[in-house]
């Protein structure tokens, strides 16, 4: 093989591996702990989440790149409990950004 296209293979794999998941990983480390060092700031309780029980609801986490799309069937101890198309998914209601009526 020659240099050209040992260069061609092997740069987009060095690009990937040392410079774009490094900073990805250090976005999500950062909003870890931005939200882990919020004081003062209200954060979801199960009294917020109680009105939406029973309803088909968008849950958002933002910047984790999920989105869930189902009802909401319980608020327990800062987790949800969805019901999707899939089946059940628990959610952390720590990292809910939004949660929408549909």
């Amino acid at each position: 093989m020659n240099t050209g296209s040992l260069l061609a293979i092997y740069m987009p794999l060095f690009i990937l591996l040392y410079v774009i998941l490094p900073q990805q990983r250090a976005v999500q480390k950062a909003v870890l702990l931005k939200i882990r060092k919020r004081k003062g700031v209200v954060r979801m309780t199960n009294e917020l989440i109680m009105k939406y029980i029973g309803k088909k609801c968008l849950i958002s986490t933002g910047t984790f790149g999920t989105n869930v799309k189902g009802i909401i069937m319980a608020a327990n101890e800062n987790w949800l409990e969805v019901e999707t198309k899939k089946g059940n998914e628990l959610i952390n209601a720590e990292f809910i950004q939004s949660i929408k009526i549909v």
